[in-house]
């Protein structure tokens, strides 16, 4: 078909004198322009592979519907942590079994053949010689001279490739030595460029930069100066220096820059789920020492019960031994004492026969008694002072250094950690509660009428009647309580109250905006947070539902501790040293300390409630 539309561009009668190089430049024509007629069907970017940029070679396609050369899609797996799409990013769990696609390869195999008929041009996408704007838009007259364009074709051909070439497009168009018959034969020649083509033009082409010393396009890139040239600047100033497409090389750096993407994204996945998996250890810590504080109460709380019963079996033992003791002298010193008297006896008896003159009365009287008296060896006799308790307290004693060697210890377990992975260099130093001990004292214009204070503002206990008090609207009006004069709204804090030979009690924080007149309902949500006992042995911490806290050991001291940033109320059995509970919250306005004695119950409640200086 072309060698019939060079037929037809010669003339039917075309001069046998036509010069060869005419038949060339028409030829060339031609196939520029079937070129550039195939090229709005299909593109030669449309059968190049993502990875090399050159056409498939044996493609195969992806799970995911993209398609590239066997060898590339391999050698990108192998170099890969997993098997993921280059284009798409879609990961498979597993790698895929790919199968070359063999329409694909027809049709490439195809392109191949139909690039290659082109001679001096190596594939339709990379040949730029002929652009929408380059190609004649007049059909050729069959009128017109042979061996000659119509018209001033050339002329105007010359003028918009140029025109072309100072806008962006990498094509110039050079003349060399006039035809034979004075006609100048255009010669299309070629600068490196990987720039697409689309129906349109070419992409982009408008945008590209241009050289400032010969404003031409800035097509290729130099790995030496790592900077982009025209191709005038690669033939002179960087002339010995390692040149290669532009294009050519951001595609490959965009590769590396999705292979780098693809590792920052996994490690930064990795080290998320890293954060993820210390918090949730961290949240497990938490939960497990607040059980572990409880269990330590109960163990404990077991083993000073077990402790107290065998102190009192003890004393039952010791007091055993000791009556037996008695018992066992008073026989011993019995004996003595009738042995003695006959002693006695016989010294008085061998006085007067001693005295006798008559060696005949004497004689008989001697022999009456100077029989040996039936007498107990007391030399090895004596009585033991030892109650059997050596070995008792032998015990107690080894028990009581394992119990400090263990729980000296347990900090070293716990805070042990490697230098290298510490996340701080030295821990901090930790304060005990009693450091943030505050001067607390009450408030008299909050008391309830029935409260009677102290002088110094450190004893509260209810009376059996009402007193005349001024009904501001800080005092409460029914509820039997008082808060204290000093408010906190930040930092730590702490006081003690002692609460011995009281039956019932309230303790704790509450905020400045809680209702203070009539019924109150008592719970962190109306702005209350206390400990309370009831009936001497039920404690719990006030809430919808009171949550009953059992005690083995009843507290004679109260420890209120207050972190207001974390919203953390604790409390303490103070002589015990033990934790009884803490309640989290958010505080959002200021807080006071909260004191209740509750009613007298007609005296058998009627002990204060007495805040105590904090000893250290």
């Amino acid at each position: 078909m072309l060698l019939d539309n060079l037929h037809h561009f010669r003339g039917p009668n075309a001069s046998a004198n036509a010069t060869r190089e005419n038949i060339v430049c028409r030829g060339q024509y031609l196939l520029f322009s079937a070129m550039s007629f195939s090229r709005s069907f299909l593109s030669e970017d449309q059968l190049l592979c993502s990875i090399c940029l050159d056409v498939f070679d044996n493609p195969v396609s992806t799970p995911c519907g993209h398609s590239f050369c066997m060898a590339c899609i391999g050698k990108y797996w192998d170099s890969a942590k997993h098997c993921q799409c280059p284009l798409c990013k879609q990961n498979f769990k597993r790698k895929p079994a790919l199968h070359i696609n063999r329409t694909l390869r027809e049709i490439t195999e195809q392109f191949k053949q139909m690039t290659s008929k082109t001679g001096s041009c190596k594939g339709v996408g990379r040949c730029r010689a002929v652009e929408e704007e380059g190609r004649p838009q007049e059909s050729v007259d069959e009128t017109e001279r042979p061996g000659h364009l119509p018209g001033d074709r050339f002329t105007d051909m010359k003028r918009k490739f140029t025109s072309q070439n100072k806008t962006g497009p990498a094509q110039t168009v050079t003349t060399n030595a006039d035809s034979a018959d004075g006609t100048p034969s255009p010669v299309l020649t070629r600068e490196v460029s990987m720039r697409r083509f689309t129906l349109s033009g070419a992409e982009n082409a408008m945008n590209l930069p241009l050289c400032p010393k010969h404003h031409r396009n800035l097509e290729l890139f130099c790995r030496s100066d790592l900077e982009c040239i025209c191709v005038e600047c690669g033939q002179t100033e960087h002339k010995s220096h390692k040149i290669t497409c532009a294009e050519k090389e951001w595609q490959s750096n965009k590769m590396k820059i999705s292979i780098i993407d693809n590792e920052i994204q996994e490690m930064t996945k990795e080290r998320l789920q890293k954060v993820g998996e210390i918090k949730q250890s961290l949240t497990e810590i938490k939960m497990l020492g607040e059980r572990e504080k409880q269990r330590s109460m109960q163990f404990i709380g077991a083993l000073i019960s077990s402790i107290e019963c065998s102190q009192a079996g003890l004393l039952e033992v010791i007091e055993i031994n000791c009556c037996s003791a008695e018992h066992q002298a008073e026989v011993m010193i019995k004996e003595l004492e009738q042995e003695i008297t006959q002693l006695r006896k016989r010294s008085a008896a061998l006085g007067k026969v001693a005295q006798i003159k008559d060696y005949n009365t004497g004689l008989k009287s001697y022999s009456d008694i100077s029989m040996p008296l039936s007498m107990k060896d007391w030399a090895g006799v004596s009585l033991t002072s030892n109650l059997g308790t050596k070995a008792v307290y032998t015990s107690i004693c080894q028990l009581l250094e394992r119990f400090k060697e263990e729980l000296q210890k347990l900090p070293a377990i716990c805070l042990l950690v490697p230098l290298e992975q510490s996340p701080t260099k030295s821990l901090p130093k930790i304060k005990r509660i009693q450091e943030y001990a505050v001067d607390v004292t009450l408030d008299p214009n909050t008391a309830h009428p029935r409260l009677i204070l102290s002088e110094d503002w450190k004893k509260v206990w209810c009376g059996e009647r009402h007193h005349l008090v001024p009904n501001n609207r800080e005092r409460f009006d029914r509820v039997v309580c008082v808060l204290g004069h000093e408010g906190f709204s930040s930092g730590r804090h702490y006081w003690e109250v002692e609460v011995g030979g009281k039956t019932d009690w309230d303790l704790g924080v509450a905020t400045h905006s809680i209702n203070r007149k009539g019924k109150i309902t008592v719970s962190p949500s109306n702005g209350y947070w206390f400990l309370s006992l009831r009936d001497k042995n039920n404690y719990a911490f006030r809430t919808e539902h009171s949550t009953a806290l059992p005690l083995s050991l009843k507290p004679q001291k109260i420890g209120v501790f207050v972190d207001y940033e974390k919203g953390q109320v604790s409390f303490y059995n103070v002589d015990a040293k033990v934790h009884i509970y803490t309640f989290m919250d958010k505080f959002s306005e200021t807080i006071y300390p909260f004191f209740s004695p509750c009613t007298n119950k007609t005296g058998k409640n009627d002990a204060p409630l007495v805040i105590t200086p904090v000893l250290f």
